[in-house]
């Protein structure tokens, strides 16, 4: 019979994952904080669990795919919590993007309960979490990989290992993310750049999507400038931008591109448009440029 897995978190992200843990023939048990949202997931077998702590079996493997430091540490920490419930022989692979001193204290945190803590931060946005096309990177005990692999596996194209030390594969996710920010912020500026020379955004997209996947995605969004829905918060960016100059700071490393990111992220979100997809912090660079609106909405058809 097959392995029934706990899994909090449904966003954009989450569902996804869990579906294809669903399609891979495990058992799930599920919570979000919006009930709604286990709907999907419910429809193709899965059990909704009442509280976070009630997705966890004594022993058993939970996953978790949370916004951010903040809700994976209030749901982690707590007497009560589920990692009080999975206990001795239990695991918790947690996808979500955080900081490396987090994924450290978790660490030590989960050893007190005797369960094993796999930092398992993935790369690709919901339609690649949807095609079972994610880069998982994992850091995290030996015993742990070889446990999770095939869970692991259900959900993406393939693993990178990191080793033993909990933080690591943060540490490789957040180098991650600020070369798609990096890639974001140099993609709207040459679009802007052109488009303000009488070159179509479309046009350039058609180039420039030839150089990688990556660049691909982001300037045809931005050519687009399909914004909505949002496949990764522009306000998600924004944080782990910060988490980048954080883990900076505490390794004294010098990043002067990542506060230059910093704030063009940090103005979008002052300008209310932390809910829109990251790649719309090109908006801002149009409007540095005086980039006319007759312009973008031109492009935008």
């Amino acid at each position: 019979m097959a392995e029934t897995l706990g899994f909090i978190g449904l966003g954009n992200m989450g569902e996804p994952i869990a579906l294809n843990l669903l399609a891979a023939g495990y058992r799930l048990r599920v919570y979000n904080r919006t009930p709604s949202k286990a709907a999907p997931c419910v429809a193709k077998g899965a059990l909704v669990a009442n509280g976070a702590a009630d997705v966890a079996s004594p022993g058993g493997i939970v996953l978790t795919m949370l916004a951010d430091d903040r809700a994976l540490e209030e749901l982690s920490l707590p007497p009560g919590s589920f990692v009080e419930r999975l206990g001795a022989g239990g695991m918790h692979i947690s996808l979500s993007t955080v900081a490396p001193a987090t994924a450290r204290r978790l660490f030590q945190h989960h050893a007190k309960h005797r369960v094993e803590y796999l930092a398992s931060p993935v790369f690709g946005r919901p339609e690649a979490a949807a095609q079972k096309k994610l880069w998982v990177c994992t850091s995290g005990p030996a015993g742990a990989h070889r446990r999770a692999q095939p869970v692991l596996e259900a959900i993406g194209q393939r693993l990178f290992h990191f080793g033993e030390e909990p933080g690591a594969a943060n540490v490789v996710k957040l180098c991650g993310n600020f070369l798609i920010a990096s890639t974001i912020e140099t993609l709207g500026e040459l679009m802007v750049l052109a488009e303000n020379n009488g070159v179509a955004m479309k046009a350039v997209a058609d180039v420039i999507g030839n150089f990688s996947p990556l660049h691909a995605v982001y300037a045809n969004l931005i050519a687009e400038q399909k914004f909505e829905p949002a496949g990764f918060r522009l306000a998600l960016g924004l944080k782990d931008i910060n988490l980048v100059l954080q883990t900076a700071a505490e390794s004294t490393t010098p990043l002067p591109l990542a506060s230059l990111l910093h704030d063009r992220w940090l103005s979008a979100v002052a300008k209310g448009r932390g809910e829109l997809d990251w790649s719309a912090v090109v908006l801002g660079v149009a409007e540095d440029a005086a980039l006319k609106p007759s312009t973008r909405t031109e492009v935008a058809g």
